[in-house]
């Protein structure tokens, strides 16, 4: 008896085929709100503008005094400043060399359409060599080719101008309305060991694999990557408390138990630490086994300067209660918070227990790094 899903019919398989093919065509949602629009729209009419003006003023009166492809250059420049295809050098050098590589191709190719297409394809080549790729360039070739009697060599002065215009137009609006322009390209190399966390190496190799051009600086890249993950992170714990990974209940003592009998609690039930309590149950101290054994050392580590001192002043009482050795203030959180929030508390500030209270300040229950661990664990296998 064969366990294999029967195979679809043909005819229902090509339809569903036809709307996967077909879903590809559907745009991406916009994620931008209505003031960003609004700086885009009016960043572009004002640049646009201000380079016609400028150059009409600069008296760049005879052809070409100004080339429809600058319109898609400022929509990079404005829309998308952070974009590698955005930047200064792109713009300048590939608008400028994609313009003479057409003026080169109207001149030697007498074939029109083969000129039109040497002309952009010629001129991708030459921007992918001199890292400059700005698609408005393939428009700036093309423009050259098919208007032979006003592109010449001379012409691209002109071409510089506008183009230089743009980009100072670029600097001050985007400097202007918060974006970074010109937007750092550079690399920005990982040496991040934690387990989980991508190096520079690893996003070479997904790089190498995806072998595209990519629309988006590399370190914005990274940034993204991370905000991704720690929003997908924050996402399984987010709705996480404290209340529901505490142990609970708890063993705790008060200020002025034995130490003896301490130990003997913390030994009979397995735990490393004890809250210490009030009359009211309100937390004022802990006391742990790193304490206890602080405690028992004492004498092993002490010098000759010590023991001197000790055998001339006589020895100071040793601590008998629980008061006398406890840790206080001792950092608590409350059982509605966050485990997120618990995350810089465990690694980076060295706590190994936590107690848990309520709205009152009193005791409910104790989290430890292995209860917190055990959750991150567990939310990492979830992912």
């Amino acid at each position: 008896m064969s366990l294999l899903p029967a195979p679809k019919p043909r005819s229902e398989a090509v339809p569903a085929r036809v709307l996967t093919w077909l879903r590809l065509f559907k745009p991406a949602r916009v994620c931008i709100n209505q003031r960003e629009r609004l700086r885009m729209v009016a960043g572009i009419v004002l640049s646009v503008a201000m380079v016609a003006v400028c150059a009409h003023w600069l008296g760049m009166a005879s052809p070409p005094w100004m080339v429809a492809s600058l319109g898609a250059s400022a929509v990079l420049i404005i829309a998308l400043p952070s974009s590698p295809l955005a930047q200064p050098w792109p713009v300048l050098a590939g608008s400028v060399l994609s313009y003479l590589v057409g003026v080169a191709c109207a001149a030697l190719v007498p074939n029109l359409s083969l000129a039109s297409g040497l002309a952009v394809g010629l001129a991708v080549a030459g921007m992918l060599a001199l890292r400059c790729l700005h698609p408005p360039g393939g428009g700036m070739a093309l423009f050259a080719v098919l208007h032979p009697q006003e592109s010449t060599a001379m012409a691209a002065v002109p071409v510089l101008l506008n183009v230089l215009l743009l980009i100072l137009m670029g600097v001050v609006f985007n400097h202007l309305t918060g974006r970074s322009y010109p937007h750092a390209q550079g690399r920005t190399v990982s040496t991040r060991k934690d387990a989980g966390a991508f190096t520079s190496a690893d996003l070479d190799a997904a790089l190498l694999h995806y072998n595209q051009v990519l629309d988006v600086s590399r370190d914005d890249l990274v940034d993204l990557l991370h905000l991704a993950g720690k929003a997908a992170f924050q996402r399984t714990l987010g709705e996480l408390r404290c209340r529901q990974i505490m142990s609970a209940p708890v063993h705790a003592v008060v200020a002025d138990t034995h130490l003896k009998d301490a130990w003997a609690l913390m030994r009979k039930h397995a735990i490393k630490a004890l809250p210490v309590v009030d009359a009211q149950h309100a937390v004022i101290g802990i006391v742990t086994v790193a304490d206890f054994m602080r405690l028992a050392n004492l004498e092993v580590h002490e010098g000759m300067g010590q023991r001197l001192r000790a055998l001339i002043m006589g020895r100071p009482k040793r601590p008998d209660q629980v008061q006398q050795l406890m840790s206080s203030p001792v950092l608590q959180v409350v059982a509605e918070q966050h485990v997120m929030d618990l995350v810089p508390l465990f690694s980076e500030a060295g706590h190994h227990h936590i107690p848990v209270v309520d709205e009152e300040r009193q005791l409910l229950g104790i989290i430890t790094q292995s209860d917190l661990v055990k959750t991150l664990a567990a939310a990492v296998a979830q992912r």
